[in-house]
C-alpha cells in the first residue's frame, strides 16, 4: 500500500509497506530531505530503505513486552508491528507519520495531541480484556508507538495526555523508583519529568504527563549517535557528546553529568540510549537541548533480593560504561551537587516505598541504607579527583596573611625613615 512519509503537515518521502509483513517495501521520491528522520541518511538522494525499516520497526511495541502475546491474540493480530498503520504511526513522541496515498487525512484531525484515541489498545496491554468482536476493538492509539518492556497506556486525565506504566515481580517496585527519583531530582534541581505513584486495585503504577507538544518531539540518543560515524577511537560517550555539539543541542555536557549522577544515585540498570534523547521545534528543527530526565524505574536494586557484593559487581549497566564506578569518572562537573539537600529523604522513601504491599519494613530500611550509602560513595569520589574546599581556602587566607604583611612593611618603612632623618637633624 502506497502512504506518504509525513513530519506534521510536511511531506517527506513516499513509501510502500507491505501490509503483510508491515515493513515499507520501496522508497520512492524525496520531497523533503531536511526532514527525514534524524540518524537517515541520504546517499546520492537515495534513502536507505534498511534504516528507514529500523526506525519503522523501532516505533513498534517491542516483543519482550509484558503480556504482549496475550494482548495481541485478544486484538486479532500476529505481529505488534501490524498495530503501526492502524494508526498511521502517530505518536505522542514526535510528529512523524504516513498518510495512506489513496485517502489523504490532515494530521490536524488525527494528532493525538489535540484528538481523542481509543483506550482499547492500552487495556488490552493491561490485560483488562474487554468481550469485544474484533470488529468492534478501534485500535487507534498512541500505545501501538510505546517503547519499554513494561506495561504501560496512555490515557487522557483532566485533559491531559498521562502515561501510566506498572512494575514487575517480586516487588512492583519500578513505579515507586520514579516517584524516588522523582523526589531526589526535585531536590538537586536536576531538569525532570515528575511522576507521582496511583494505587490501582491495590497495585502501585506510576503516572508522567507528556512532555512532548504538537510542536516538539523526543529525538533518542540512539538516531543521535547515528548522525555521525564514530572512530574507531572515540568513546561512546565522547562520540555522543561529539554528535550533540555537531547538531547544535546546547548543554549535552551538562545535561550527560546530571543525568549520570542520578543514576549513580539510584544504580540504574536499564539507561540505555532509547530512554533518554534531545527534544526539537519539529518545524523550525532548532534543538532545544537534552530532554529532561525520564523513566529511571529500573534501578534501586528493584528486583534484588539480597544485596551480597558478588551480586551487585555482576550487574552490568548502561550506556557508556558497563559498571557505575567507571561511569561516573565521565562527569566533568560536581561543583552544582548540593549534598544537604539530600537531608531527610529517607521519609519521602518510607512513604514511597510503603505503597507497594510486596515491600515490608525491613527492605524498606535496608534500601535507605544502601541509598545513604551511594551518597557517601560519591561524596568520597568527588573528594578523591577535587582538593578539599577548606585546603584551598587555608591556602587563600595564607596568601592574603603574606600579602597584607608585606603590604604593612612597604607602608611602614617610608615613616621610618623620615623618623631617622628628623633625629638626625634634630642632633
Amino acid at each position: 500500500m502506497k502512504y506518504t512519509l509525513m513530519h506534521r503537515e510536511i511531506a517527506v518521502a513516499e513509501i510502500e509497506i507491505d501490509t503483510g509483513t508491515a515493513t515499507i517495501s520501496k522508497i520512492d521520491s524525496i520531497h523533503a530531505p531536511e526532514h527525514i528522520p534524524v540518524g537517515m541518511k541520504l546517499n546520492n538522494g537515495v534513502l536507505n530503505r534498511t534504516g528507514l525499516n529500523e526506525w519503522w520497526r523501532g516505533r513498534s511495541i517491542p516483543a519482550s513486552r509484558q503480556n504482549i502475546q496475550e494482548a495481541m491474540e485478544c486484538m486479532g493480530i500476529s505481529s505488534s508491528s501490524e498495530l503501526l498503520t492502524k494508526c498511521f504511526g502517530l505518536s505522542l513522541s514526535d510528529q512523524y507519520w504516513v498518510n495512506p496515498s489513496d485517502n489523504p487525512l490532515e494530521w490536524g484531525k488525527i494528532n493525538f495531541f489535540h484528538n481523542p484515541f481509543s483506550e482499547d489498545v492500552g487495556n488490552a496491554l493491561f490485560g483488562e480484556f474487554e468481550k469485544k468482536e474484533e470488529n468492534e476493538l478501534n485500535l487507534t492509539s498512541p500505545d501501538n508507538t510505546s517503547d519499554g518492556w513494561l506495561k504501560k497506556k496512555w490515557k487522557i486525565i483532566d485533559g491531559k495526555r498521562c502515561l501510566v506504566k506498572g512494575g514487575s515481580m517480586p516487588f512492583w517496585q519500578e513505579p515507586i523508583n520514579e516517584g524516588v527519583a522523582t523526589a531526589i531530582m526535585k531536590r538537586l534541581d536536576i531538569p525532570h519529568i515528575p511522576y507521582s505513584v496511583i494505587l490501582d486495585d491495590e497495585m502501585p503504577h506510576s503516572v508522567c504527563e507528556c512532555f512532548i507538544t504538537p510542536e516538539t518531539e523526543l529525538v533518542s540518543a540512539y538516531y543521535i549517535s547515528k548522525s555521525q560515524t564514530r572512530p574507531n577511537h572515540e568513546s561512546s560517550h565522547q562520540h555522543f557528546l561529539k554528535c550533540c555539539e555537531e547538531s547544535g543541542i546546547p548543554e549535552a555536557q551538562k545535561s550527560i553529568d546530571e543525568m549520570l549522577v542520578l543514576d549513580y544515585l539510584i544504580f540504574n540498570e536499564d539507561r540505555h540510549y532509547n530512554n533518554f534523547g534531545a527534544v526539537r521545534n519539529a518545524q523550525t528543527l532548532e534543538w532545544l537541548g537534552l530532554a529532561p530526565i525520564f523513566d529511571s524505574g529500573t534501578s534501586l536494586w528493584y528486583d534484588k533480593v539480597a544485596f551480597t557484593p558478588n551480586i551487585l559487581k555482576r550487574i552490568k549497566i548502561k550506556p557508556f560504561r558497563t559498571s557505575h564506578e567507571e561511569q561516573i569518572k565521565l562527569v566533568k562537573d560536581f561543583s552544582w551537587i548540593d549534598f544537604s539537600a539530600l537531608k531527610g529523604i529517607e521519609n519521602d522513601f518510607h512513604s514511597l516505598f510503603s505503597l507497594s504491599p510486596m515491600i515490608d519494613e525491613a527492605r524498606i530500611e535496608r534500601l535507605c541504607k544502601m541509598f545513604n550509602d551511594r551518597v557517601e560513595q560519591l561524596e568520597t569520589h568527588i573528594r578523591s579527583i577535587e582538593p578539599p574546599k577548606i585546603a584551598i581556602k587555608s591556602l587563600k587566607e595564607r596568601l592574603d596573611e603574606k600579602k597584607q604583611i608585606s603590604d604593612e612593611t612597604s607602608a611602614n618603612q617610608p615613616k621610618t625613615v623620615k623618623n631617622e632623618k628628623s633625629k638626625a637633624e634634630e642632633l
